[in-house]
């Protein structure tokens, strides 16, 4: 099944034609509202994680793989049933509020508006770009091992 994809009317143009294709796998990344390190702070890692694990238990998407970097996120997933953009949404509106609740900052922009997509062609070695996906702390030094870092996951472990 094909969903069309629906944004803002400020990212409209970028993505005319775009579709968003249920079983397909996608990398999304997504940063925080001024590239702000929220997520150094280990609460704040956590409760960002349990919403993108609530999409999975809602059906939105299977997550593949992630990792929570202290100002962004890459997430890789198959579509099971909703729209990117509406998942997209969905995890940023109830991570954010979680987030905001927890630091006593009601309505502030968590996440900045928009993500970067690609999509997995078939027959994709996703398993390869899961392990691009969670090595990102190592490539940026944060720490010497993936092993070494708590935000991330795959389901190949």
């Amino acid at each position: 099944m094909i969903i069309a994809m629906t944004h803002p009317p400020h990212s409209r143009n970028l993505r005319i034609g775009r579709v968003s294709e249920i079983g397909r796998g996608y990398l999304v990344t997504t940063v925080t509202q001024g590239r702000l390190p929220l997520f150094a702070d280990l609460q704040l890692a956590r409760l960002a994680i349990r919403e993108l694990r609530a999409c999975d238990e809602a059906g939105l998407c299977g997550t593949l793989a992630f990792v929570l970097m202290p100002d962004h996120l890459h997430w890789l997933l198959q579509l099971t049933g909703a729209a990117l953009p509406d998942l997209l949404r969905r995890f940023k509106s109830l991570s954010g509020g979680a987030i905001n609740r927890s630091r006593g900052t009601p309505g502030r922009a968590v996440w900045q508006g928009g993500f970067h997509d690609q999509g997995m062609r078939d027959g994709a070695d996703l398993q390869h770009v899961a392990r691009y996906v969670v090595a990102n702390p190592v490539r940026a030094g944060l720490v010497d091992s993936v092993r070494q870092y708590p935000h991330w996951d795959a389901v190949w472990l």
